[in-house]
């Protein structure tokens, strides 16, 4: 406990120097415990809670808030409840983590009023629904509807109408579409198997989707040069920094196996994938990332974790019954023993 209120105070005191205000949010982003693009995808609707994308228990995230909360109240700083609008934190929406998550600490001691950083302005989301629906407003369906408070709405009721559907696929004609269309919406899709909305492509005016197809075919070839030295650079940045952090992984850990440690950096290390490797700590090779990103391959690998998890077992007491296993390979890898399956 005194160590993780140690690495939460320098965290804290680095982001209060940097924005003059601290949120629990930015400071599980700098433990390494929440990845940075899940963070993104959570404010853009397409995570239903922000728990979900959170790399330990329960226990720990309140750990380190209370630890924050602490650290603030030490320093003499003003709590107050950032907007998020109506993002969720927790699956339950239980009220005091919600508020935990949304208390905001800032210096009393700063003459002008704290300006939040600029956010982007929120789109508006457009539902394919996968059921029957019908309009609240002229009693018709059709394709997409747009939830309001009097209820679903057919795009003719949601002045939407007008706009032409551009599917997902190609990054750069949907990027110029959008910037090119006075009104445009994110078309989503619930996904029954991965429980959450998935995104479709979009809706904008047909003039914008024309313009931007022909912008699009005028530097088809520049573009495609560009990627391919792109995805050239990148697969050399990653082969770089998988080798970094295999590294990283025996030199805190040397009864790891080396076959062992570079399997752990080749999936927490993965490109987009949004695990610790990827996170600001990851890519600094921070010790915590480091021992997060291998106590999550012993989890997995050697124990029944996942046999526990698709018996039924929630996920917090599955990591009950393996934790003494987990700290058991850990702390051998970390004395230098190579420990034998079981």
């Amino acid at each position: 406990m005194a160590r993780l209120e140690t690495r939460v105070a320098r965290i804290a005191e680095a982001l209060l120097a940097e924005r003059r205000s601290v949120r629990p949010i930015d400071v599980l982003v700098g433990l390494g415990w929440l990845a940075q693009p899940n963070v993104d995808r959570w404010a853009r609707g397409r995570v239903p809670s922000l728990d979900r994308c959170v790399q330990v228990d329960a226990n720990h995230v309140t750990a380190a808030i209370t630890a924050l909360q602490h650290w603030a109240e030490d320093r003499g700083l003003t709590p107050s409840e950032a907007d998020y609008q109506d993002l969720n934190f927790t699956a339950d929406g239980h009220c005091g983590a919600e508020r935990a998550y949304r208390t905001r600490w800032a210096s009393t001691d700063i003459a002008e009023p704290i300006v939040e950083r600029p956010r982007r302005s929120r789109r508006i989301v457009v539902i394919s629904p996968y059921k029957a629906w019908t309009c609240a407003s002229c009693s018709g369906t059709g394709e997409f509807l747009l939830k309001d408070k009097a209820g679903a709405l057919c795009l003719d009721c949601a002045d939407l109408g007008h706009l032409e559907f551009l599917p997902s696929g190609d990054a750069a004609l949907t990027r110029r579409a959008t910037k090119a269309s006075r009104l445009s919406a994110v078309v989503v899709h619930w996904s029954t198997r991965r429980n959450r909305y998935e995104r479709q492509g979009i809706l904008a005016e047909p003039a914008a989707i024309e313009q931007a197809a022909q912008e699009c075919l005028s530097d088809a070839e520049l573009r495609a040069r560009r990627r391919t030295r792109e995805q050239s650079r990148r697969a050399d940045q990653d082969v770089r920094f998988r080798g970094e952090f295999a590294a990283a992984i025996r030199e805190q850990f040397p009864g790891c196996p080396v076959d062992r440690a570079e399997a752990i950096a080749l999936h927490a290390a993965a490109r987009g994938s949004g695990r610790v490797g990827r996170s600001a700590a990851g890519r600094a090779l921070d010790r915590e990332a480091v021992r997060l990103a291998v106590v999550a391959s012993v989890r997995h690998v050697d124990t029944g974790y996942d046999a526990l998890l698709m018996s039924g077992v929630d996920r917090e007491s599955a990591r009950a019954q393996v934790h003494q296993r987990v700290e058991d390979v850990v702390n051998a890898w970390r004395d230098g023993v190579a420990m034998l399956d079981e």
